[in-house]
């Protein structure tokens, strides 16, 4: 009923950078927050930063002042704008939406984005 595309991954040296982005198509009645998180070779999948519908948003200690998630609510996309790269921001990148699907029994849901690789060398 929903899905959710990346796209905007790839290659970049250190100190570059990527502008991901994520569309949401299908039985959209609103959408919610937004996100993007990312998940590491080894490691656990960590929230990268969020975005509510009226427009606040969160980022990771990590990515403070060098990576920007913004917002489109009538394209239901959503945006990470990533500067200053680092070797250590290579991972797998996610979109995540929360989504109130039109349907007789409504419902919110959150769905996920099929995952774009991030890949910073140094």
């Amino acid at each position: 009923q929903v899905e959710m595309v990346e796209s905007g991954g790839g290659l970049v040296q250190a100190g570059g950078s990527l502008r991901l982005a994520c569309v949401a198509s299908g039985t959209i009645f609103s959408i919610n927050n937004m996100a993007w998180h990312r998940q590491a070779p080894g490691k656990q999948r960590e929230l990268v930063a969020g975005i509510t519908s009226g427009g606040s948003t969160n980022y990771a200690d990590s990515v403070k002042g060098r990576f920007t998630i913004s917002r489109d609510n009538a394209k239901n996309a959503v945006y990470l704008q990533m500067n200053s790269l680092k070797p250590e921001d290579t991972a797998v990148y996610y979109c995540q939406a929360d989504i109130s699907i039109l349907s007789i029994l409504g419902g919110t849901f959150r769905y996920w984005g099929q995952g774009t690789q991030v890949t910073v060398s140094s």
